[in-house]
């Protein structure tokens, strides 16, 4: 690696380690606790690349993006910050960060994303930023560190100002709603009315023309689109084929598996390629159990400003909901913390009252879809789907690479985060040389994290 870093955080220990590594990989490092003075450092020219946190004793670092960038055009920037939401992931895409990363983050990661932002120059300026603030909630309990969730966010921020259609599925409780008011709320038609379609809308034939007066060129959402009945979806085909370049964004959400209900016959395929321009698929609560805490602790503190008691999770009730599998995901969570906000005794909930709540602790068994078939089964009817929605036609050329990768990729990441991040010891769990490992890891660009983790 090579050039000069400008390093903007107030945690001395963070400052440290970062100049340590990256004056070890060959970079001049500036670091400093002020933006006042890391922009100093940008106006006189100095740096190749910056790094800043998010919150500073002295201003924001997402706010002062734009500054840098006005001082110096294509100048790279990394946020890294603790606030891991939803909004932070967006707020940086749109003053055009070169990348995001949450607290705490895997050095090795954060070092392999700062070599390619300096071998990167940027092609052109970035564009000035809105004037008008996001209307979005901050409360919204879009919230997770786990690396699901911010390849969720990110997904998010680089599709919100497309005119592309998006799908977004997931189970019951996700938040699939409120991914698709986020992409709304955020976009470039925030000021335009965001509509959501029921059945009942559609069920005249007129319908589809009042939903487009309502929504004057804003969005409409298709809330559980599997659910419309097939007159309904016939409407539905028929004003999208008609929407001209003023029409309104069209979003979806789908908890319903639609390959099935179009192999079915319940489900139109052309509905299905109009709607899925984009797909957003929404992770179940216990594919990110690491936000359980902080969702945990979002709802206490949300309870807390609904004038409920004050309360905290003791160690053991904490632990005993992060074990839970929360079929009902976020909004069970939800419901669940509020319970015990109103029926705990005591100021520090037990795992008692957790246990009163949500019965006694059972083993819970790997997820295989409910029906207990074995994972060449699943492949096998996930390729069969894959198959019959192109019809009679053949799928893309490199299949086989693309289904690896697919299949590949969850592997390497459950047996990293089973064995700590520890590659030599998931190298052995997976029975592979550690170097084969590496290089699969790199290929896949997957996020290596430790249990010793920067705060």
């Amino acid at each position: 690696m090579d050039g000069t870093v400008l390093v903007a955080d107030d945690d001395r220990t963070i400052r440290t380690v970062l100049t340590q590594a990256l004056t070890r990989a060959g970079c001049k490092v500036h670091a400093t606790a002020s933006l006042i003075t890391l922009m100093r450092w940008v106006e006189e020219g100095k740096g190749d690349l910056v790094i800043s946190d998010v919150v500073m004793p002295d201003g924001n670092g997402l706010e002062t993006l734009p500054k840098i960038t006005a001082a110096r055009p294509g100048l790279p920037v990394i946020i890294i910050s603790a606030q891991n939401t939803i909004v932070t992931a967006i707020r940086a895409t749109e003053k055009e960060a070169y990348d995001y990363l949450p607290k705490p983050f895997d050095l090795p990661d954060l070092m392999k994303r700062a070599a390619r932002a300096l071998e990167i120059k940027r092609r052109a300026p970035t564009p000035e930023p809105r004037n008008e603030e996001p209307t979005a909630s901050q409360d919204l309990p879009l919230i997770g560190r786990s690396a699901n969730m911010q390849a969720l966010y990110r997904l998010v921020a680089k599709v919100m100002n497309t005119d592309l259609p998006v799908l977004i599925t997931g189970e019951s409780g996700t938040g699939k709603s409120l991914i698709a008011r986020a992409i709304h709320d955020f976009s470039d038609r925030r000021n335009r009315p965001f509509v959501v379609v029921r059945p009942r809308d559609l069920n005249a034939a007129e319908g589809p023309a009042h939903l487009l007066d309502r929504a004057e060129g804003g969005a409409l959402l298709f809330d559980e689109v599997g659910d419309l009945d097939d007159d309904a979806q016939g409407r539905v085909v028929r004003m999208l084929d008609g929407l001209g370049p003023d029409g309104p964004r069209i979003l979806a959400t789908s908890q319903a598996d639609l390959a099935a209900r179009i192999k079915a016959g319940t489900f139109r395929k052309d509905l299905f390629y109009r709607l899925g321009g984009i797909t957003v698929a929404v992770p179940p609560l216990r594919e990110r159990v690491d936000d359980i805490a902080l969702l945990a602790d979002h709802f206490l503190a949300r309870g807390e400003q609904g004038g409920l008691a004050p309360r905290r999770f003791s160690k053991d009730a904490a632990e005993r909901i992060r074990a839970h599998p929360w079929p009902g995901n976020v909004r069970e969570l939800e419901n669940t913390v509020r319970r015990l906000m109103v029926t705990s005794p005591a100021e520090e909930i037990s795992r008692g009252d957790v246990a009163g709540v949500l019965g006694p602790a059972t083993a819970t068994e790997p997820d295989n879809g409910g029906n207990g078939d074995k994972l060449s089964t699943s492949v096998a009817r996930h390729l069969k789907r894959y198959f019959d929605l192109h019809g009679g036609d053949l799928p893309p050329p490199g299949l086989y690479p693309r289904i690896l990768r697919e299949v590949e990729t969850p592997l390497i990441e459950i047996a990293l985060e089973a064995t700590g991040g520890n590659q030599a010891k998931c190298a052995d769990l997976l029975g592979i040389n550690r170097n084969t490992l590496r290089k699969k890891i790199s290929d896949l660009d997957i996020r290596v994290t430790r249990r010793r983790k920067l705060m």
